[in-house]
């Protein structure tokens, strides 16, 4: 009883410690959330803020447009979010732009006042077991003869003078952003604030010139400045934090709302890594990445997935079949891409040859990614198909904890493919692999410590047949399934190909594995081959 009982109380403290951080925003426009309606170009910092974290901290944005720390509370705003709180969350609290608002009564505070106020918001929320932190107002755009005013005043002083004697952390957002802006100057800081030309955006057809709200690259920037202060400031927060370059997010909180746009902004020919986070959502693009967009880490924030549904049989714009290749849903034309948790799918349905994802270039990783489709889900194309034809190199793909998934020949292509911990999955009786390994190359495909699954009703699948003559295909130390044929190996009905092939086993498990029963054409290998296979990869 008493290990139960210890046991019972490790599984809650990993249940707890596996729950997100909570942080509450409360504050005014500069910080809240924006309709997109009319093609809107105004964002919030706060808007922005929680593709900065990984999935270990959740953004909740309760800042409105035009509150101030006395509107804020008088309109029950204050009551919801109180209510809301839970010991340990986080309460950011950012006003003063509207308090300053001497001919409103309903917004209007002194600035002893506006410290009054904080302090009853700090307190409330420590009587929660909340922790709360105390931002200065977003700096206004507003110069005279070159310089940037100060229209803040003594609002800057009562925020640092309250958190300081309420033992408050302050994140300083006015000096921040004052240094920013500042060094970009009055003409260039335009470019960061709602300054929209007439004609050019539905949402202000006749034109805006606004120095107080920022677009999408200023709210973008104001949010990195303050994620910036939380290693020192919150360091529970920065160890949270998830550097990247652009963000892509289907409700207006990153950089663009399409995965497309955002390989267009990669730097052609980048000698440095460009990072992209993509929010969660299904985002329906077939996208195509070219040779010069290079060394890209793409990151899925949640549940990401890249759809479209193409097929080969599809007449294309030109009149033409799509073919094989043309169905792909992404291509990945630039090498050094390391793609995590995002899934790709090809919803065409089984139609025949539908790709999701095809590889051209070299040096890509896919890791946690998954691979939804019916045949011809992934495509290693690598150079090509060259049959008979020497190669001496091939592109090079891994695959580490990812879930594959088809029909027919749903792994297929020639370059040389690592599968590291992966999920195969037949969904009807075919052939999981068909290589058209290059004659000439060390290695094709290899399959270490995979598992070969398959749906229900499904009990006849062959590891692999050859697309082409030399084609490699191993398989080590893998589960696998009772829906693997006994005899492992089909050849296409080409003999010639038996002669050439490379199949092979080592160490593999599981009902479908067989060493007895395979096709004499194929191998169990020594585990000094199977190391020297995994070698021949990494070399």
């Amino acid at each position: 009883m008493k290990r139960l009982l210890m046991l019972i109380g490790v599984l809650a403290a990993l249940t707890t410690s596996a729950a997100p951080l909570r942080i509450h925003l409360i504050g005014d426009s500069t910080c809240a959330t924006k309709d997109l309606a009319g093609e809107n170009p105004e964002r919030g910092w706060g808007q922005m803020f929680e593709p900065l974290f990984d999935e270990g901290v959740e953004v909740l944005n309760h800042a409105l447009n035009g509150r101030s720390t006395k509107s804020f509370r008088d309109e029950g705003h204050w009551t919801e979010v109180l209510s809301d709180l839970r010991e340990g969350d986080y309460l950011f609290i950012q006003f003063g732009h509207n308090d300053q608002k001497l001919n409103d009564s309903t917004r209007y505070a002194l600035p002893e006042a506006y410290a009054e106020n904080l302090r009853r918001y700090i307190r409330e929320a420590r009587e929660r077991g909340a922790r709360p932190v105390v931002l200065t107002s977003v700096v206004r755009r507003h110069f005279t003869d070159g310089r940037l005013d100060d229209t803040h005043g003594a609002y800057l002083d009562a925020a640092r003078r309250t958190a300081a004697e309420e033992h408050t952390p302050l994140i300083d957002a006015e000096r921040l952003t004052r240094t920013w802006i500042e060094g970009l100057g009055d003409a260039a800081s335009r470019n960061f604030f709602v300054w929209v030309e007439a004609g050019t955006c539905p949402r202000w057809p006749d034109g805006r010139e606004d120095n107080t709200h920022l677009n999408v690259r200023g709210a973008r920037t104001v949010a990195r400045l303050i994620a910036a202060q939380l290693p020192a400031t919150l360091p529970e927060l920065g160890r949270h934090l998830v550097g990247s370059d652009f963000t892509v997010a289907r409700d207006g909180s990153g950089d663009f709302f399409t995965l497309t746009e955002a390989v267009a902004a990669v730097p052609d020919f980048g000698r440095d890594t460009t990072r992209i986070v993509v929010c969660e959502g299904v985002y329906r693009e077939k996208i195509s990445i070219p040779a010069t967009k290079r060394l890209v880490a793409l990151t899925g924030r949640g549940a990401v997935t890249v759809s479209w549904n193409d097929h080969a049989s599809e007449t294309g714009p030109t009149g033409h079949r799509l073919g094989t290749s043309g169905s792909s849903t992404v291509y990945f034309g630039g090498e050094g891409w390391t793609v995590r948790h995002m899934t790709f799918e090809n919803t065409a349905g089984r139609v025949g040859q539908a790709v999701a994802v095809q590889c051209l270039a070299t040096n890509l990783r896919f890791i946690g990614c998954r691979f939804l489709g019916n045949q011809d889900t992934l495509y290693l194309y690598g150079v090509g198909n060259r049959d008979g034809e020497r190669v001496a190199e091939n592109a090079r793909i891994c695959f580490e904890g990812c879930y594959i998934e088809g029909t027919t020949d749903f792994i297929f292509g020639s370059a040389a493919a690592l599968f590291r911990r992966c999920e195969i999955r037949s969904k009807a009786d075919s052939y999981v692999t068909a290589a058209s390994t290059c004659r000439g190359q060390r290695c094709g495909m290899i399959f270490e410590e995979c598992r070969l699954t398959a749906d229900e009703g499904v009990t006849s699948c062959w590891l692999g047949r050859p697309w082409r003559n030399y084609a490699q295909t191993l398989f080590l130390r893998c589960w696998l399934g009772g829906h693997i044929r006994p005899e492992g190996w089909h050849d296409w009905d080409k003999p010639r190909a038996r002669r050439t092939v490379r199949y092979g086993e080592y160490a593999c498990e599981g009902p479908g594995a067989a060493p007895k029963a395979r096709v004499g054409w194929s191998r169990q290998l020594s585990a000094r081959e199977a190391r020297q296979a995994i070698a021949d990869f990494d070399r």
